[in-house]
C-alpha cells in the first residue's frame, strides 16, 4: 500500500483519446474505481458512467479528475495542442507510447514538463517486470541461473506482429527501444538491414544498435499471429531467452529460459503496473520502491525511444549507419541553436547588402543621383543596428534565468 497522499484505489481519472494501452490502464482502474470524464474517446463499456467532454479544457480542472490518460488513436495537431496545454498546466499525465511519431514534439513536451515540474509518464510497463530486473543483473554480473552468462556478447529482440506496416513496425520499435537502452545503455550508432528502401522493407526490417564500447544489439520484425517479443542475451558461457507477451492484453505470463531450464513468472498486467507507477509518481513517496524494483520510465526515456525509431527511415533512405548524438534537449539549448542559425543568416544577409549597396552606390554616383548615394551610404548603420540587436538577444537567458535562481 502506498504511504503517500494518493493511491489508485481512489483516483479519479480523465481520458483524452483512446487506444489499446489506455484501455489496459482503464481496465485495471475499473477494478477499484471508474473514469470520471472522457474526451475524444469511443463509446466503450470501460467508460460507462464517465461524463463526455468535447474539449481538453474539461480535463484541466483538478476537480474533474486527478490524473489524465492520453491515447494516440486519431492523433492530430488539435490533440497535440491539447496535450501541450495539459502539460503546461502541470496536470499528472499517463501518455500512450509512442504518443506521437515526432521526436521534436516529444522533446517539447519534456521541456515543458521539466519547466513546470509536472508528472508525465509513458506507457512502458515491461521494464518493471521482475524478469527485466533479472536480465539487468545478468548483464552486470554475468549470472544466469545456477551457471554463468559470462561476458555479454550480443543481444537480439525479435518482435512478432500481425501488422508489419511501416507505422506499426516503428511504433513497436519505439516501445522495444526502451528495453534495449535499459539493458545495454545508450546506442551510439543505428543501422538498418532491408532489401528495399520502401514500405515493403518494414515487413522484415532489421535494426542494429551498437558502437565502439557497446554490446551489439539487433531488433527484427517477424510475422506473428499476436504481438510477441523474443529477447535473447548471449554470453561466452551461456544464453538467456525471455518471451514477452503484449502488455496491453491484460494479465499475461512471461517465460524465461536459461541453463537451468524454463521458468514462468506470475501473470503480469501492464495496465495495473502503470496505474501503480502513476500513483507513486503523484504521491509523497514517489522515490520509494520495493527492493530490487525497476523505476518507471520517464518521459525523457520515451522521447529518446521515439528519436531512435524516427532515425530508421533516414538510415533506410541513405543505405548506411547513422551516428546517434547524445544531445540534451532544453530550452537553453534550443535558444542557442536558434541563435546560431540566426547569426549565420545575418552574416549572409550582411554580405548581400554589402554587394547590392556597392553596386547601387556606383550607379548612383555615375548617374548623379544624389538620393541614391545618400540611401546607400546608410547601409553600414543598418547592418550595425541588426548585429547590435542580435548581440543584445544573447542576454535573454541571463535575464530569464536570473529571477528563477533567486
Amino acid at each position: 500500500m502506498l504511504s503517500g497522499r494518493r493511491n489508485n484505489a481512489s483516483m479519479k481519472l480523465g481520458v483524452y483519446g483512446w487506444d489499446l494501452q489506455i484501455a489496459a490502464v482503464v481496465r485495471a482502474a475499473r477494478r477499484e474505481g471508474a473514469v470520471a470524464v472522457a474526451c475524444h474517446a469511443p463509446a466503450d463499456d470501460l467508460l460507462a458512467g464517465a461524463r463526455v467532454a468535447d474539449s481538453w479544457e474539461a480535463l484541466i480542472d483538478e476537480r474533474a479528475c486527478e490524473a489524465i490518460l492520453v491515447g494516440s488513436t486519431g492523433w492530430d495537431d488539435a490533440r497535440a495542442d491539447g496535450v501541450r496545454h495539459l502539460v503546461q498546466a502541470g496536470r499528472p499525465l499517463l501518455l500512450s507510447h509512442p504518443l506521437t511519431p515526432s521526436m521534436l514534439l516529444a522533446y517539447e513536451f519534456d521541456m515543458i514538463r521539466a519547466d513546470v515540474g509536472g508528472v508525465v509518464l509513458p506507457f512502458l510497463p515491461d521494464r518493471q517486470h521482475p524478469f527485466v530486473v533479472g536480465l539487468r543483473d545478468a548483464v552486470e554480473g554475468g549470472l544466469v541461473g545456477g551457471g554463468r552468462l559470462g561476458r555479454l556478447e550480443s543481444m537480439s529482440l525479435v518482435r512478432r506482429i500481425p501488422n508489419r506496416s511501416k507505422d506499426a513496425a516503428l511504433s513497436w520499435l519505439a516501445r522495444d527501444a526502451d528495453l534495449i537502452r535499459l539493458l545495454i545503455g545508450e546506442p551510439q550508432r543505428l543501422s538498418t538491414l532491408a532489401s528495399l528502401a520502401s514500405e515493403a522493407a518494414y515487413a522484415s526490417l532489421t535494426v542494429e544498435f551498437g558502437g565502439e564500447s557497446q554490446v551489439p544489439a539487433r531488433w527484427q520484425v517477424a510475422r506473428g499471429d499476436t504481438p510477441l517479443a523474443e529477447l535473447t542475451l548471449t554470453g561466452d558461457a551461456g544464453q538467456i531467452r525471455v518471451t514477452i507477451p503484449d502488455s496491453t492484453l491484460g494479465p499475461a505470463v512471461w517465460r524465461w529460459q536459461d541453463l537451468d531450464g524454463e521458468h514462468e513468472a506470475e501473470a503480469f498486467d501492464g495496465g495495473s503496473v502503470m496505474m501503480g507507477s502513476l500513483a507513486r509518481a503523484m504521491s509523497a513517496s514517489a522515490s520509494v520502491l520495493e527492493e530490487g524494483a525497476q523505476p518507471a520510465a520517464s518521459w525523457a526515456d520515451a522521447a529518446r525511444a521515439i528519436e531512435l525509431a524516427e532515425t530508421v527511415p533516414r538510415s533506410l533512405a541513405r543505405g548506411r549507419a547513422i551516428d546517434l548524438h547524445q544531445e540534451e534537449f532544453t530550452e537553453l539549448g534550443t535558444f542557442k541553436g536558434t541563435m546560431a542559425s540566426l547569426g549565420c543568416g545575418l552574416v549572409m544577409i550582411g554580405l548581400l547588402v554589402l554587394v547590392v549597396a556597392t553596386v547601387i552606390g556606383g550607379i548612383a554616383h555615375k548617374a548623379g543621383w544624389a538620393f541614391g548615394e545618400q540611401l546607400t551610404a546608410i547601409w553600414p548603420f543598418v547592418v550595425l543596428a541588426a548585429l547590435g540587436g542580435f548581440l543584445a538577444l544573447q542576454l535573454l537567458p541571463l535575464l530569464i534565468q536570473g529571477p528563477r535562481e533567486k
